[in-house]
């Protein structure tokens, strides 16, 4: 037996808030830039580890500017430490969020997903008393196709 984890609707008046909430959401924050997948591999890693050493060197250079390297600006780094600070609380609360928008989406996609295969199973047990349902099955049998592992072979 099936388990229903979800049972809601997501109406259009939501879903023209949650846009418009969204797009308040990156009006506020015009600094944000996209990476590609080179640039993010070219960075070096930084996560919940290297955040309080970042903040800790802060810290250090702070109290001891003379050993700061005069070619890298304090400034500069003040402010990227400012901003990671900054935005730590809300990648936490929009992380929290969309883990929770991906688990509904999930959840009622699974359910959807299961009631869609007992579809096609009574969809197949009548057609094959009716015959009425062959273009539809064929249509949905579709997802099911297995492709080939042989490369097909040209005769010589």
């Amino acid at each position: 037996m099936t388990s229903n984890r979800i049972d809601a609707a997501f109406t259009a008046e939501q879903r023209e808030k949650a846009k418009a909430a969204l797009a308040i959401l990156a009006e506020a924050l015009p600094f944000l830039i996209d990476l590609t997948a080179e640039d993010r591999a070219s960075l070096p890693k930084f996560g919940e580890k290297n955040r309080s050493f970042v903040v800790k060197a802060l810290a250090i250079a702070e109290g001891h500017p003379e050993i700061f390297p005069a070619n890298i600006s304090l400034e500069e780094f003040r402010t990227d430490v400012e901003l990671v600070e900054s935005l730590y609380p809300l990648c936490n609360a929009v992380e929290a969020l969309f883990g929770k928008i991906d688990d509904t989406y999930f959840a009622a996609g699974s359910e959807a997903y299961a009631a869609a295969l007992l579809v096609y199973q009574y969809a197949k047990l009548h057609n094959l008393a009716s015959g009425a349902l062959e273009d539809s099955l064929d249509d949905l049998g579709r997802r099911f196709a297995r492709k080939s592992k042989k490369a097909a072979v040209s005769p010589t």
